[in-house]
């Protein structure tokens, strides 16, 4: 086993799990295949790369990752209303409802349905995991020094 921590200039492959502080779990790779990625390549948010930052491999941990470090806070702004006109009429509308929309630049955006009327219909546009902690449980197989082309 090295000794090589993780860092800047690190390539890791880990098991991963994402939950709510309530147990409710997001995502996790610990019953199948580990990831591997190269600190500041942009694949993992970066306060979770840095919560990861001086451990070796056999580590096992378990950190709570709040809002700014994660997914964001979430910004009430994100919320848009919209005319029901603007949807397809044959639309079964739910809250909870995921829908894609395009930006100004023509780029997918979803967005979940959270009330609708006859008339209108609010969206959001934030990050469903924006404004929550995350916990984020991990462990470290192996670290090698990232290749530099």
């Amino acid at each position: 086993m090295r000794e090589l921590a993780i860092g800047p200039g690190t390539k890791v492959t880990l098991h991963f799990s994402l939950s709510l502080p309530d147990g409710e779990m997001v995502d996790s790779n610990f019953e199948g295949s580990p990831a591997t990625f190269t600190v500041g390549d942009g694949q993992m948010l970066k306060g979770f790369e840095e919560a990861l930052y001086g451990l070796c491999e056999g580590a096992r941990e378990e950190f709570v990752i709040p809002p700014e470090a994660g997914f964001g806070a979430h910004n009430p702004s994100n919320l848009q209303t919209i005319s029901r006109s603007e949807f397809d009429p044959s639309l079964q509308l739910s809250e909870g409802l995921m829908l894609s929309f395009a930006d100004a630049q023509n780029t997918e955006l979803p967005g979940v349905v959270v009330d609708f009327n006859d008339e209108e219909v609010t969206v959001d546009f934030n990050h469903p995991l924006a404004g929550r902690d995350i916990v984020f449980k991990v462990a470290i197989l192996e670290i090698e020094p990232a290749q530099v082309h």
